[in-house]
């Protein structure tokens, strides 16, 4: 079986990744992070996530990124909630995280040179994609450069591919797509600012464009919300 790494954050786009990946018959090799956010209640998702689908592994990578804070996910700052599409599409976020897709490409790029493996799979999308500069495609292109030129196997002849194969997609198409793939939902989540009990804000933007995903989809989304 043909080794890959999946960047598996407990949502349901990185959920969907690797559940082609798996439709694929690839081995894949999972990476969480904890990283200091709010929402960490995501890696027992993705822990939930990588054993429903038959991952080869999971591994779940410790970093800190609220040692430079700079965001409402690993900062003392308001996680914004019911804001509007044209609020939601004015501009970078304050939940971007600053580099985090880069970080996280890193450290599999690593994991990927140590298993022999070329291929890097993760759940961004340029429709739905809130406004993070590190989801946009030209991001993704300027990374996989980067990989062929700054490892080992790249300059021994390795060619590093990074997939995004939800790039295009809408949220309502993720979902519709991971469904036919026999994702289950209910192990995902989203949320950026989940109450203590674990259910998901309903109002924050990330909730709110996976409901409305749904709502596109013709399908209930199966977890519960606060409001």
């Amino acid at each position: 079986m043909k080794r890959v790494v999946v960047l598996l954050s407990g949502g349901l786009d990185s959920a969907t990744v690797l559940a082609l990946c798996r439709a694929e018959n690839y081995a894949a090799y999972a990476l969480s992070f904890r990283y200091g956010q709010r929402h960490e209640r995501e890696i027992a998702a993705a822990t939930r996530i990588a054993e429903s689908l038959g991952a080869t592994e999971h591994r779940i990578a410790e970093i800190d990124l609220r040692l430079f804070g700079g965001s409402a996910l690993t900062a003392d700052m308001e996680v914004p909630k019911a804001r509007s599409e044209e609020e939601m599409a004015a501009g970078v976020p304050i939940t971007y995280v600053p580099a985090r897709n880069t970080i996280f490409l890193s450290y599999a790029l690593a994991w990927a040179e140590v298993l022999g493996a070329t291929d890097i799979f993760l759940g961004v999308n340029a429709v739905d994609y809130s406004g993070y500069p590190d989801c946009r495609p030209e991001f993704i292109r300027a990374f996989e450069q980067l990989a062929n030129l700054a490892t080992r196997a790249g300059v021994e002849g390795a060619r590093f591919e990074i997939h995004a194969p939800l790039l295009a997609l809408s949220k309502a198409q993720i979902i519709q797509r991971g469904s036919e793939l026999g994702v289950d939902f209910s192990l995902t989540h989203s949320c950026y600012d989940p109450t203590p009990e674990g259910r998901a804000c309903g109002a924050c933007d990330s909730c709110q464009l996976r409901r409305e995903g749904f709502r596109e989809a013709g399908l209930e989304d199966p977890i519960r919300y606060a409001r």
